[in-house]
């Protein structure tokens, strides 16, 4: 072989091989569906590819970092926070964020567990700021419609002169006894809270190639303390409401013996009344039939009135001292002589 063709299959053999070791150091990359990638050389970025496919970098020179550009999301710990009443709740929270900036995100923050442990501070920072300078009123809830549903004509338990007919009305529509007050109205509700969180959120993460999209409450918890106050205080109105309706049974129950007591009065009064007159009548028609055997036969008549005061009389006289007396003149002559 001739001295030329040797020198070019040399250098052939070398191309190859430089070719080959290129190819081993990896001159390509591949940015995948849903992530976004950063080129480093030397420290500093170079180039953000956005773009799926393949790729082409230095090899041993350039570094690929590869980041998500999907939205993520962020879920923390459940907090034990303080209202403005100074009254604890627990609230737990939830945020959805993205890489918007990949060259800014690598030069402040680098890593995704960098990244969580940020968010991590300044959202719960800003859970906490804003719970704190608000009542729970506007923490628990998001509208004034609880108010609304409150019937405008409501009675209060506690000064109600009621009658039956409003009595079984509150029986039938439990909601027209009136057992608490009108709740505080709701300014901003939890809505408002979830965008006053949102606003001081992206405001701290400035700067860091990141975008928080939303931050949820996602669950809000009243304390051991709190709950048992919240049902105590639901346990007195049921209570209240319980003793409206005894006090308003007990001034039944006596309206109504009254009345029965009226009534039994009423009753016994024309019975006695009637017996009266019966007797009375039953008195005259006597009257008159003694009347009649009277004049029909008037001996007859003495002697039967005689033997029925005999009939009465002498059994309650133990002794009799003598018997010559005219009271007794038919115990020994039949014709009373």
């Amino acid at each position: 072989m001739k001295q030329k063709d040797k020198n070019n299959l040399v250098v052939l053999l070398v191309v190859l091989g430089l070719v080959a070791l290129i190819i081993f150091l990896g001159p390509f990359y591949i940015v995948r569906e849903g992530t976004q990638a950063v080129v480093v050389r030397f420290g500093e970025v170079i180039d953000v590819t956005t773009e799926p496919g393949l790729h082409f970098k230095i090899p041993v020179i350039d570094e690929v970092v590869m980041y998500s550009a999907r939205v993520l999301s962020w879920d923390g710990e459940a907090q034990r926070i303080p209202t403005s009443e100074q009254q604890f709740i627990w609230v737990d929270t939830t945020a959805r964020w993205r890489i918007s900036d990949p060259k800014v995100f690598y030069a402040n923050i680098t890593s995704m567990g960098r990244a969580y442990s940020r968010l991590d501070g300044i959202i719960d920072s800003v859970v906490r700021t804003v719970v704190s300078a608000n009542s729970i009123t506007e923490a628990v809830r998001d509208t004034n419609h609880i108010n609304t549903v409150i019937p405008t004509e409501t009675v209060n338990v506690d000064e109600a002169e009621v009658d039956e007919e409003m009595v079984l009305e509150l029986v039938q529509n439990p909601n027209l006894v009136e057992t608490r007050e009108v709740q505080p109205r709701v300014n901003k509700g939890r809505t408002g809270l979830m965008t006053e969180m949102l606003t001081n959120a992206r405001q701290n993460v400035t700067g860091f190639g990141i975008e928080i999209i939303d931050v949820v409450v996602r669950q809000i918890r009243y304390t051991d303390d709190l709950t048992s106050a919240v049902f105590q205080r639901m346990i007195s109105d049921r209570n209240r409401i319980a003793q409206f309706y005894r006090s308003y049974g007990e001034g039944r129950k006596n309206t109504l013996l009254g009345e029965l007591e009226n009534q039994k009065v009423t009753v016994l009064s024309d019975a006695r009344r009637r017996a009266e007159e019966i007797k009375g009548t039953a008195d005259a028609q006597a009257a008159a039939i003694y009347a009649e055997a009277y004049g029909t036969n008037p001996e007859f008549f003495a002697f039967w009135r005689s033997l029925e005061s005999y009939r009465d009389t002498l059994p309650n006289l133990p002794k009799t001292m003598s018997t010559d007396m005219d009271y007794f003149r038919y115990l020994y002559s039949q014709r009373g002589q």
